[in-house]
């Protein structure tokens, strides 16, 4: 089980003595009328507390000589009424105790406790110019403590951004959010398995959308991690497409990349097949193009090397393939690094091969070095999660081979760095052209 109470500790242990950090949770989105988006809570505030209600804040208060540190939950009282409407409300004398803080007070009261918690505190620790409202919260509680500044009470002094030190910590996934990723992996490639068992011509491509979030529900994720891309024939080079209208033609390829929450937990999987069954040798050359770039990408990832050595690792491979199938005019370039250099490849491949994945589907956690003056790629340690996704996207333009034309291909897997490499958190999508082969439209 998660110790959210050591992830409180340790932040606090980063914090000036007898400092304070405020972390409130996501708020509520109307939609329309009586009706709210569904509810997600802010993925800062439920990696330090495990808490998943809205109208909640946290405050942490750094030990201070003999004065331990604490941790104070602000929530919503308890509503019998509302919890008829609503379901159920832990309350803040229930919260207390589940989830491990030192104290507990109704959501109400925060404007009126927080200059007591904030009055002698060096700093304050928060999510600067994040919210407006946050920012104004905050003015108020200040300008609340220096009010009684006549009786010797002094307010925070320094205001000190609260993000980065939390985006640090969670880079590193400890065994119980690696686990949670697997198991949020092993999901997700599985509804990949069934759209490819769903597919064939003729369908809508939410055909295949309505099988993947069916896949997910059922096995318990909360919710898609993002919205599903289901993009068939010309739709795949459009990279962040998700209408997700078109009816899949025959000799169509498509690409889906979808994935679902887990407890809090992202995963993030492309698959690319064709609706029918079967590659065209066009299709199939482009297809393991950009499957041995994966492979070479895999390769690179260690611990101590450079995260960007697995993205010029595929690029090489892609940009040799694109010369060799002619997608780039040879003679133009004197070699793979010459075309690297002179960028021929984005026309085909515009996109990095991968970003940092946990509960957000773009995790937190810088790329480079911040510590060092030329702010290098950072280095890979375990713990650190990964997404691999090289691709191509062949749209038509002179010079380039039409039976390329209108085809889009990208797979992506999750990955996890290990003390002595990696381990592929999403193996349970198919992958090859023989698994994809052997099971597109065998029926679900």
């Amino acid at each position: 089980m998660t110790n959210f109470a050591a992830r409180r500790a340790r932040l606090a242990a980063q914090m000036l003595p007898g400092a304070v950090a405020v972390l409130p949770t996501a708020p509520e989105a109307p939609r329309n009328g009586d009706s709210d988006y569904p509810y997600r809570h802010d993925s800062y505030f439920y990696y330090l507390s495990g808490y998943t209600e809205p109208e909640s804040v946290l405050v942490l208060c750094a030990a201070n000589g003999e004065r331990p540190a604490r941790s104070v939950l602000f929530c919503r009282e308890k509503n019998l009424e509302r919890e008829i409407w609503d379901g159920y409300r832990y309350g803040p004398e229930a919260a207390r105790t589940a989830f491990g803080v030192d104290e507990a007070w109704p959501i109400s009261e925060l404007d009126t406790r927080l200059p007591d918690l904030l009055a002698g505190a060096p700093a304050l620790y928060y999510a600067t110019a994040s919210s407006a409202s946050l920012d104004a919260r905050v003015q108020g509680w200040i300008k609340a403590v220096r009010a009684r500044s006549r009786s010797g009470v002094t307010a925070p002094a320094a205001f000190h951004d609260l993000l980065p030190l939390l985006d640090e910590m969670r880079l590193i996934k400890d065994a119980d959010e690696q686990a949670t990723m697997l198991r949020a992996g092993e999901i997700s490639g599985n509804a990949h398995a069934r759209a490819m068992r769903a597919a064939r011509p003729g369908l809508h491509e939410y055909a295949l959308e309505a099988e993947l979030l069916y896949e997910f529900r059922r096995n318990g994720a909360q919710f898609p991690a993002y919205t599903p891309i289901v993009a068939s024939g010309p739709n795949a080079c459009v990279l962040h497409y998700n209408v997700n209208d078109r009816v899949m033609q025959d000799g169509d390829l498509v690409l889906i990349d979808a994935g679902c929450e887990l407890d809090g937990y992202a995963s993030d999987i492309t698959r690319t097949f064709p609706v029918n069954g079967r590659f065209t040798p066009a299709q199939r050359r482009l297809y393991e193009l950009v499957l041995a770039a994966q492979e070479a990408a895999f390769a690179a990832i260690q611990p101590g090397r450079p995260y960007s050595a697995f993205h010029e690792a595929a690029l090489r491979v892609l940009v040799q393939g694109m010369l060799d199938l002619g997608l780039i005019p040879a003679g133009q370039y004197a070699d793979v690094e010459d075309a690297i250099a002179g960028k021929a490849h984005v026309g085909f491949y515009m996109h990095g091969t991968g970003h940092w994945l946990g509960m957000d589907v773009h995790d937190v956690g810088a790329y480079r070095d911040l510590t060092q003056p030329d702010k290098p790629s950072r280095a890979l340690q375990p713990g650190m999660v990964l997404t691999v996704e090289p691709g191509i996207y062949v749209r038509p333009a002179e010079g380039v081979p039409e039976e390329y034309w209108h085809i889009g291909i990208r797979i992506e897997d999750d990955v996890v760095v290990t003390e002595d490499g990696y381990r592929i958190l999403t193996s349970s999508a198919p992958k090859t052209v023989e698994e994809i082969e052997a099971l597109v439209g065998k029926g679900v």
